[in-house]
């Protein structure tokens, strides 16, 4: 493959929609730009034949074309984003309206990254407009996804990549579903309850900065509130906790020999007399959360 030298690769600036990109070519990357934001795409990876000395399969690393693979879903969902965006926020509550008008001021010491903007846009768009706009098709095939990969848990992911500022992201998201709640309680589009999940001890002590409670929060050091929207947010109730504590506990001592025993003729999806039921460890974890419905599910 040819090296490529691009001198300056910086073609767009970080607070507003890319405008420019490199293209790809079958030999890789090139220096040549286009004039258009590059469509949401991946390289899928073909193995090569093993290796006779080493019995390993390896993967090949040419950029061809035939390769490509465009990311349909989410480039409908983009086009639809974008449609919405430049119509003004049709459908949206006072209260949304009033955040995304500080998030976006250009007037703002910190300003928001475009990405930032663009993914609490579209949780905002599916949330509160798609479906009262007729735009059914996103919601239907996210749900169809959810069917295929785990029928009990509908989710939405938002994917951004390194360094792009997803801590603040959840910060916008947890203040926009928070006040909404509590602007209208009965709607049930919005929550003032959330569990956060990590991946490790060191994530979840550097997510306290999403708790409205906490004295460097990312609401007031970031300026993802106005000072008027504070207060309200805590009264919004939070667990933070790492994965592992979702695993279920025991909830009674026995040897082995005793367990075996009294497990000896039960199917093997039976729940055990002496662990947690996945309802116990829910309200466990969600103590704190008080009783929400739905949350033993």
């Amino acid at each position: 493959m040819p090296q490529v030298v691009i001198e300056n690769p910086i073609l767009n600036s970080p607070y507003e929609e890319p405008r420019r990109h490199f293209k790809f070519s079958d030999d890789g990357i090139t220096d040549e730009i286009a004039d258009a934001r590059r469509v949401s795409s991946y390289f899928v990876p073909i193995p090569r034949p093993k290796n006779a000395g080493k019995g390993q399969i390896s993967l090949g690393v040419e950029w061809t074309q035939d390769r490509v693979k465009e990311n349909e879903f989410i480039n409908r969902v983009r086009a639809e984003v974008d449609k919405w965006r430049l119509g003004g926020y049709q459908g949206i509550t006072a209260l949304t309206r009033k955040l995304l008008d500080y998030w976006k001021n250009p007037e703002r010491e910190r300003r928001l990254f475009f990405c930032q903007i663009e993914a609490v846009e579209t949780a905002i768009f599916l949330n509160e407009v798609a479906g009262r706009y007729g735009v059914n098709w996103i919601d239907n095939q996210l749900r169809a996804a959810k069917d295929e990969a785990n029928p009990l848990l509908y989710r939405l992911a938002l994917k951004m990549a390194t360094g792009s500022g997803k801590t603040v992201v959840m910060a916008m998201l947890i203040a926009w579903q928070a006040l909404n709640k509590f602007a209208n309680p009965q709607d049930a589009r919005f929550s003032d309850s959330f569990l956060v999940v990590t991946p490790g001890i060191t994530i979840k002590d550097r997510l306290r900065v999403l708790l409205p409670n906490d004295p460097n929060n990312y609401y007031r050091q970031l300026d993802v509130l106005p000072a008027d929207l504070l207060m309200d947010l805590e009264r919004a109730k939070m667990v933070i906790e790492n994965f592992h504590t979702l695993k279920s506990r025991e909830t009674a001592q026995a040897s082995r020999t005793t367990k075996a025993i009294l497990r000896a003729g039960l199917d093997s999806s039976q729940p055990s007399a002496f662990t947690e039921t996945p309802d116990q460890m829910v309200r466990r974890v969600c103590r704190s959360l008080g009783s929400k419905r739905g949350m033993s599910s």
